[in-house]
């Protein structure tokens, strides 16, 4: 056990030197977990099954199953968008995703130890559509990296960024989501500060 600590903890630390510290913190305590969990030697849930709305962090840190599709909940097109700066605009993306996704959003203050920091990169077209989405920076924990490209993917259309916004017949932006241990996130550009230890 004390070699499976030990390698824990150096990858915590290569982590905190790669991510910065809001995903080190996040990393540490994932790997805390870990490093508590080999004592009883659960057997890990590898059934790759998504209980409920969310996959909880179970025994392991985490899983790194798939999330299943979300639900998304059915929304009218939106109107074109008033926002007067890209921050705006940001805000008005991530209100659609959380209306969206409801029972997906963290409606109180996230957790201090966050489980994932995911970073996305996206691509909104002059017409609202969205054209892409990539993973800028994530924490290796697959499943809050795939829910957060869902969340965004499922959400659009988005309003039709004002005009003086876009360049090139496009909008650029990159967003953080934050995931609480039980799988529900919230958006950065939205999202309530973190609780205190």
């Amino acid at each position: 056990m004390a070699a499976r600590t030990k390698r824990l903890l150096q990858t915590g630390r290569r982590q905190m030197r790669r991510f910065g510290r809001t995903a080190s913190v996040s990393a540490a305590g994932l790997l805390l977990m870990s490093a508590c969990s080999s004592i009883t030697e659960a057997p890990p849930d590898r059934s790759g099954s998504v209980p409920g709305i969310a996959s909880p962090v179970i025994g392991s840190g985490h899983t790194n199953a798939v999330p299943a599709e979300m639900p998304a909940r059915s929304l009218p097109p939106p109107a074109p968008s008033q926002a007067a700066s890209i921050d705006a605009y940001k805000r008005e993306v991530a209100q659609r995703v959380y209306a969206s996704f409801p029972s997906y959003v963290y409606q109180e203050q996230p957790q201090p130890l966050l489980r994932a920091v995911i970073v996305l990169r996206y691509v909104i077209n002059a017409d609202g559509s969205l054209s892409r989405v990539e993973l800028l920076r994530g924490n290796g924990d697959r499943f809050a990296e795939q829910r957060a490209m869902q969340s965004l993917r499922q959400a659009a259309p988005f309003a039709k960024p004002p005009a003086k916004l876009i360049r090139g017949a496009r909008l650029e932006l990159s967003e953080t989501w934050l995931f609480n241990d039980d799988g529900r996130f919230q958006v950065r550009s939205i999202a309530l500060p973190q609780r205190a230890e």
